[in-house]
């Protein structure tokens, strides 16, 4: 009589002839549930490490790229070793079952010497499924003890700049590209000469017509916050709608919300984390029994790109054309002083953004980041505002961008002081607009289908600021002022403020 188990785990008893019994193997070792790492093309760095060395210095980064590589080749080494362990695995679960099983199976009959040695035999081949096992996990756990690190360096890898960026340390080797300013205006000269009146300063404005209330905001917000009041509320609700329908209704740009709390994986994937984080507010919510911190946004940017973290897109849903209003949030840590007082640098301010994800084409990028610094131009001109645009040289490039334009208002009550201790005027940035690669996407796990090959591919993505205010209210506050002390309405925002013409200190 031979039992044999049921599908159910019953028992059910046969009068066939007498098997040998099946010896189950030791079960696998389940392979790791592990994402390899994407935060850059790994295959390009070892192809190809001086272009990261050179990314790296020409940022003034502070990675060890060489440290990167080794740590990159004893991990590969490892999986392999693992891969082959668990093919191994794989054989002698095949091979070794059916052996053992035969082998017991005859010692039913055998005696003496016989019997020794086959109980012998299976000792040995049960031993190298337990050791292959073991091995396995050894190996697992010594790339564990590798990941954080090798992952931690790999964050903080810069994107490498575009071979066409002029190098240099910072921002004092920028290069501007091209001026733009109204008729009747040239920042070169004096202010007083060509409006005939000493101007004042956007904090002299603001007081004087009742806008802003920076007493009362830094009683309830501590330093860098403020209160808009009056029309000073309404000009800076006035530039944001006409920023947003003029990317919506007259670029066809995808109105969207998103959230300015997010996860840090929304941080990382858009590359303001780790280098930035001393500039975002932290949510502790682990602390009250969640599973996950959070943190507010210094930009609609990254609520933007997060919308599509591991997604294929359709390859003719591209190019991914999108525009927010979102209020962000900046820490600002750093010096204070004259030229980032008032309304310059704070901690809370709303800004109007524009994203566009495109195919993995330099070409397409390099028209899309032309035209998004014309819709910014076109606005300036718009608000007759004197600007330039600045390219960025390496070392003031960010990590995440491999090439970036600057766009620099010309604000009258800036700069050193003149004879008559007022300031000369300098410029100031409003706007930037960036070119990042597949560095974002990447990151992100953002990709689509290429139609031609069938595989997917990292997209490319670029960003720009449209408005960000209430900076941009410095401008035209200080560019617009009149002799009485009035300020003159931009005529494309007057259908936004009511009608209103000019602001005075009654109105």
């Amino acid at each position: 009589m031979g039992d044999r188990p049921d599908l159910s785990g019953s028992l059910i008893t046969t009068s066939t002839v007498a098997r040998p019994p099946v010896v189950p193997s030791p079960p696998p070792v389940p392979e790791p549930n592990r994402i390899e790492p994407r935060m850059i093309d790994l295959k390009n760095l070892r192809e190809d490490p001086d272009r990261y060395r050179e990314g790296v210095a020409a940022k003034n980064a502070n990675v060890d790229i060489d440290r990167v590589l080794r740590l990159d080749g004893e991990r590969r080494r490892l999986q392999t070793e693992q891969e082959e362990a668990r093919a191994e695995q794989k054989r002698l679960g095949k091979e070794t079952g059916p052996q053992i099983g035969r082998l017991k199976g005859s010692l039913k009959s055998a005696e003496g010497e016989e019997r020794a040695r086959i109980e012998a035999e299976v000792v040995e081949l049960e031993k190298r499924p337990i050791a292959l096992k073991d091995r396995i996990q050894m190996l697992e756990a010594e790339i564990q003890a590798i990941d954080p690190k090798f992952h931690e360096l790999l964050l903080a890898i810069p994107q490498p700049p575009a071979a066409d960026v002029p190098r240099g340390r910072g921002s004092e080797d920028n290069v501007e590209i091209r001026q733009w300013h109204p008729d009747g205006f040239d920042p070169g000269a004096s202010f007083a000469d060509q409006r005939g009146f000493v101007p004042k300063t956007h904090l002299d404005l603001v007081h004087d017509l009742g806008l802003v209330d920076f007493e009362r905001g830094v009683k309830m917000g501590g330093s860098r916050h403020y209160v808009l009041t009056g029309a000073g509320m309404r000009l800076h609700q006035a530039i944001l709608r006409y920023a947003f329908d003029f990317m919506t209704v007259e670029q066809g740009f995808t109105a969207m919300s998103v959230p300015v709390v997010v996860k840090e994986d929304c941080m990382e994937g858009t590359g303001f984390f780790p280098g930035g984080r001393d500039q975002a507010y932290h949510i502790e919510e682990s602390k009250r029994g969640s599973g996950h911190d959070l943190y507010l946004t210094g930009t609609g940017e990254v609520g933007l790109m997060g919308l599509h973290a591991d997604e294929i897109v359709d390859a003719a849903d591209l190019p991914i054309t999108y525009t927010t209003v979102s209020t962000c949030f900046r820490r600002e840590a750093g010096a204070a002083g004259k030229d980032t007082a008032g309304l310059y640098r704070i901690h809370q301010f709303d800004k109007v953004e524009q994203v566009v994800v495109c195919k993995a084409d330099v070409a397409e990028q390099k028209e899309w980041h032309g035209r998004m610094i014309g819709f910014v131009e076109s606005i300036l001109q718009s608000l007759a505002l004197p600007y330039r645009l600045l390219q960025c040289c390496t070392g003031d490039l960010g990590a995440k961008n491999e090439d970036m334009i600057d766009v620099e208002c010309w604000m009258p009550g800036r700069g050193a002081d003149g004879p008559d201790g007022r300031p000369v005027g300098d410029w100031g940035e409003t706007h930037s607009a960036s070119r990042l690669g597949d560095y974002q996407c990447r990151r992100l796990n953002l990709r689509y289908r290429d139609p031609e090959t069938k595989k997917t591919r990292f997209a490319y993505s670029l960003n720009n600021t449209v408005a960000a205010s209430p900076r941009i209210l410095i401008p035209i506050l200080e560019m617009h002022q009149q002799a009485d002390g009035s300020v003159l309405v931009p005529e494309a925002l007057r259908p936004y403020m009511g009608g209103l013409e000019r602001i005075t200190a009654d109105a």
